[in-house]
């Protein structure tokens, strides 16, 4: 799956286009050091196929690359974070 990122000064978004559908997780960056994931969203026609957890663990691993922070104020990233205990090391 190809994910790519979309980035502005006060944050952006990871963007997953699948089948011509595109999914998104929305984030803002209060900090060099930390950004706050606010919004997942994936339509229909790709629920159940992994594509949420897939722009997740892109977050995970970008804010590993970039070294900050993430609070998850998105219910799904937030529910995603505590089913993976070894995202610890950047999730707030």
């Amino acid at each position: 799956m190809d994910i790519r990122n979309e980035d502005n000064a006060s944050g952006g978004r990871y963007v997953a286009k699948v089948d011509d559908h595109e999914a998104e997780m929305s984030y803002s960056r209060t900090s060099p050091k930390l950004v706050i994931i606010d919004h997942t969203g994936v339509p229909d026609a790709l629920r159940g196929k992994g594509v949420g957890q897939a722009l997740a663990l892109h977050a995970v691993e970008e804010a590993r690359k970039g070294g900050w922070k993430i609070f998850p104020l998105c219910p799904f990233f937030k529910a995603q974070s505590q089913r993976h205990e070894e995202w610890r090391d950047v999730v707030n």
